[in-house]
């Protein structure tokens, strides 16, 4: 058996390529919607995907299955979870070679047997796969736990309502988790577990940047698992301390569940001059570093560093009806392109270099950086609104009196909720978060001053 994992640094996403050495066969579990790179990987190993699948219908990043489905692959998904959590695209389509499978059901690539499991919690139609090499043995080897296992953590329960609006859905999510860690503690315990995310994902807490876990060790070791003593001592837990989800999480989740436009191939943004980027209203990212946009940037552009940040800034600041124009490193420009159709940014039209921009004599803004030491000053003037934009968790232990909190993911929801009257002191816990929001509020018209400084630094003038 061929097995291979393939991380995506900045979604925090692992995929699957398994395969069948003797039949030469594969299948990719949970893929990203660029399927061309499995395409690739199989290709290197003399495998050739006849499957693929998704354990769940994701709310991070654009699944890829639809992709795989036009190409005439067969592609499994889950029947579970009830009407208004099947795959609406697949639901009595006669063009896709498909199967929707539950709980008890089965399937095979050459020799690799996957048994499915329905493990509810994390999102209602939530499935796991145990992997068997039937080559070697009847008995599995491990369990590609989709979203509902991570190393060190649990599936947030939180999502269908935090993230797409359902009241009241939160609690009985965390109830049906519950359940599913309980039948998972009856798994043999040398089960290797195969999450779908690791470290850096907001779709848990506490997620290790161990790419993979056994069951044994989940069971002794995690600390979601410690707190599975009682129903309610679990739903306490996993309820408390979860991170704000990016804005855009709702929308991949509708997307991915009522079909995502057929990418087939990248986009192309076309090379374009300073003089033709700045003619007219242009959504404009520019993706340099933060302190390079705030001496120096293009009136009303938004910043997007290119870092492990772009993807969520990205799908949290933008629309995907915008038509996107990049300020970029040439050198950059392709795994930018990949990572914005990741979160459902496929209009990218045009692009100029960082270097032309460099050598620009046009008109420019920039936004004010200050320090904690002048946050207290200018808030004796009455003129200002201190804005927190870390998580509420964060603002929680500890915060500058009167500061409004609103996490920098969720910030373009509540442009209502925040003073236009007043100047904003934007800051975070070290200034990066800070910088995208206070790009986006500058872009929005708000007055701004950036607090380039560690939260630690701050002191409350009354001590």
């Amino acid at each position: 058996m061929y097995f291979k994992q393939i991380y995506d640094k900045k979604l925090a996403q692992y995929a699957y390529l398994i395969g069948c050495q003797a039949t030469g066969e594969a299948i990719v579990v949970d893929p990203m919607r660029d399927i061309d790179q499995y395409y690739e990987l199989a290709e290197s190993e003399e495998l050739n995907i006849t499957a693929a699948a998704d354990t769940h219908i994701h709310a991070d990043y654009i699944s890829g299955l639809r992709e795989f489905a036009e190409d005439g692959v067969k592609v499994y998904a889950s029947n579970e979870g009830g009407p208004d959590w099947q795959y609406a695209w697949l639901k009595d389509s006669s063009k896709y070679d498909f199967k929707l499978v539950g709980h008890g059901s089965t399937f095979t690539i050459g020799n690799i047997k996957f048994d499915v499991q329905h493990t509810p919690g994390h999102t209602p139609e939530s499935l796991s796969f145990l992997v068997t090499d039937g080559a070697a043995t009847d008995q599995p080897m491990g369990i590609l736990s989709g979203d509902f296992v991570f190393v060190g953590d649990v599936g947030r329960p939180d999502l269908l309502e935090t993230a797409a609006g359902q009241k009241g859905a939160m609690k009985p999510a965390a109830k049906e988790l519950y359940k599913s860690v309980e039948d998972f503690k009856g798994l043999p315990e040398y089960l290797q577990v195969w999450p779908a995310h690791g470290s850096g994902s907001a779709c848990g807490k506490a997620l290790g940047a161990v790419p993979e876990s056994t069951v044994g060790y989940e069971l002794r070791f995690s600390n979601a698992f410690k707190a599975s003593g009682s129903e309610q001592e679990f739903v306490d837990y996993i309820l408390e301390g979860q991170p704000e989800p990016p804005l855009y999480f709702g929308r991949m989740k509708q997307v991915n569940r009522d079909g995502a436009p057929i990418l087939s191939t990248m986009p192309k943004p076309k090379k374009i001059t300073m003089e033709e980027l700045t003619s007219d209203d242009k959504t404009i990212v520019d993706t340099r570093h933060k302190h390079e946009f705030m001496q120096r940037h293009v009136p009303g552009s938004l910043m997007a560093s290119f870092d492990n940040d772009f993807n969520t800034i990205a799908g949290s600041y933008l629309d995907a009806e915008d038509d996107i124009y990049l300020i970029i490193d040439e050198a950059n420009l392709e795994q930018a392109v990949r990572d914005l159709v990741r979160v459902g940014l496929d209009n990218i039209k045009g692009y100029v270099t960082t270097d032309d921009f460099d050598h620009w004599n046009g008109k420019v803004e920039q936004i004010e950086a200050i320090s904690f030491d002048d946050v207290s000053s200018l808030q004796k003037s009455g003129d200002t609104q201190v804005l927190d934009v870390r998580k509420a968790t964060e603002y929680n232990e500890g915060h500058v009196p009167g500061a409004q909190n609103i996490a920098h993911t969720r910030l373009a929801a509540h442009f209502d909720d925040i003073p236009k009257d007043k100047e904003l002191l934007v800051h975070c816990a070290s200034g990066q978060r800070a910088s995208y929001a206070s790009s986006l509020l500058a872009k929005k018209g708000f007055r701004v001053k950036w607090v380039d400084d560690l939260f630690s630094n701050w002191k409350q003038t009354d001590k």
